[in-house]
């Protein structure tokens, strides 16, 4: 007993309180408010300029609807019946009108698409069928990927929106794109693309031109649906698609000896520009950062940039010798998937990825008996910050450990925030490394990491929770300039505006 005590003593001596200042950010807290029904996520926050806020969120039955005045006192509030085989898909947010996409499965086979429309000037809501769709039983109109929201796009103009949807069946492969006037919910026109009963493929990234022309990648795999071929060389190509109404196109970017595992759409005023992480080993793994610029017009590639991860990356994560090691020898990281692509006044392009893997414990309930479980964990942040000519501008990480999707990240004033919750303290190793994670009983803060344009880091704190209301970021909404995010509870809410 007096070992483990005297080594605890020896532990708590050698940890350090990094230095936290408070965050520049205004920190504005909403009067409690209750709901009538029990719910827990939010789907969708908008706000206008001034201040009028929407809120959307789900219960076990319904669709909730709020909308609050600039001081978030809730003005307005809507119950609206949702059926038991109706799934939220994704959202959208221009003018005035919050738009929430959802999927209705009446039977096996059959799918309708409806679109929720909240306008926060007149408080109206109605609901619209889009369109209806036949698919194999029991699948779903975006069964590729897990993040909606990657199958909707509106144009910058705002006057048409798009969606993406998968039509898979067991002998064929098909993708459609519904290109749709923004105003009116009209269908402007379409069209299938990718269609094969040989090569499979899976969506990643949308976009839509002023124009109303969409452009989609996603990979094309050579044989099966393996990533890997038998030598270890990718087995997939990355495929630019350029979808019009009365055409379709596409640009295969082969890959070389490099993996990519996920490219995503940063759009320019006359390219597209893809960017992502490769890396020389596999798919799972990133050595550095990379761009590819095509023209919108010729659809043909015309740069093409590669780096390695910086300096800094692996200064943030690992003790001073083991970073220079790791820089020196190129290392690559492993596990990580973007989570958010954020484009500045510059044209300049910022990538913020996090790590995340699962492993499995055993849980032993009695003698000879127990069960396992999957432990989630969502740790350490890469960052990432690209030229508008597609070089790495600088590159962070946060040495962190979670258990749950915790963090969100928005571009104020040319200077980049990542708010998540950690540990009351965050803890500062004696290389000067300051690691972000919650220790055993450890009470909780909410923290903004503050990144200036040229990649210096501030770390401010917005609260201490214990004592206070526990806010979740994760479930946040940046725009008109302010973030917002709610409280933890089911039925008594309170909102936080960062500003």
């Amino acid at each position: 007993m007096k070992t483990f005590l005297t080594s605890l003593l020896l532990f708590a001596i050698t940890i350090c309180t990094a230095q936290v200042k408070e965050t520049s950010l205004k920190v504005t807290i909403s009067n409690e408010y209750k709901d009538k029904v029990k719910s827990k996520d939010i789907l969708s926050i908008a706000s206008l300029e001034d201040g009028t806020t929407g809120i959307i969120r789900n219960s076990k039955k319904d669709l909730l609807f709020d909308i609050f005045d600039s001081n978030l006192n809730k003005v307005d509030s809507k119950q609206i019946e949702s059926h038991r085989k109706e799934t939220y898909v994704g959202d959208l947010f221009y003018g005035n009108e919050m738009k929430l996409f959802t999927v209705y499965a009446p039977k096996k086979d059959e799918r309708v698409l409806y679109c929720h429309t909240l306008n926060l000037i007149t408080k109206k809501h109605t609901k619209q069928e889009l369109f209806k769709a036949t698919v194999d039983k029991k699948q779903s109109l975006f069964g590729s990927r897990k993040n909606h929201n990657t199958n909707f796009s509106l144009s910058p103009n705002q006057e048409y929106f798009t969606i993406a949807t998968d039509n898979v069946t067991k002998k064929k492969n098909s993708y459609t794109v519904y290109v749709f006037n923004a105003k009116t919910l009209e269908l402007v026109f379409s069209k299938k693309y990718q269609e094969s009963e040989e090569k499979y493929y899976t969506h990643n990234s949308l976009f839509v031109d002023n124009k109303g022309i969409v452009y989609s990648l996603g990979k094309s795999y050579k044989k099966g649906r393996s990533k890997k071929k038998l030598n270890g060389d990718a087995n997939y190509s990355f495929v630019l698609n350029k979808i019009s109404k009365n055409s379709t196109e596409d640009l295969i970017i082969e890959l070389g000896d490099n993996h990519i595992k996920t490219l995503t759409i940063s759009s320019g005023l006359d390219n597209i520009n893809l960017v992502g992480f490769y890396s020389e080993k596999n798919t799972n793994r990133i050595k550095g950062g990379c761009t590819f610029s095509v023209n919108k017009n010729t659809l043909s590639l015309e740069n093409t940039n590669k780096q390695v991860l910086p300096k800094a990356v692996f200064e943030d994560l690992y003790r001073k010798k083991a970073a220079e090691r790791k820089n020196k020898k190129n290392k690559e990281l492993s596990n990580f998937y973007i989570d958010y692509v954020i484009t500045d006044t510059d044209n300049s392009t910022y990538v913020i990825a996090e790590e995340f893997y699962i492993t499995t414990n055993y849980v032993s309930t009695g003698v000879n008996t127990g069960y396992y479980q999957n432990v989630y964990h969502y740790d350490d942040i890469l960052i990432l910050k690209f030229t508008h000519e597609g070089k790495i501008s600088w590159g962070r990480s946060i040495f962190k450990k979670d258990n749950v999707p915790s963090y969100n990240v928005f571009l104020k004033d040319n200077k980049l925030h990542l708010i998540f919750n950690s540990g009351k303290r965050l803890t500062e190793k004696k290389d000067g490394r300051v690691k972000a994670s919650k220790g055993f009983l450890e009470s909780t803060s909410l923290f903004d990491f503050e990144y200036s344009s040229n990649g210096e880091v501030l770390n401010t704190k917005i609260q201490d929770n214990k004592g206070n209301t526990t806010f979740i970021p994760f479930y946040g909404n940046f725009n008109t300039g302010k973030f917002i995010m709610s409280s933890t509870g089911r039925r008594k809410k309170v909102f936080m505006m960062l500003e």
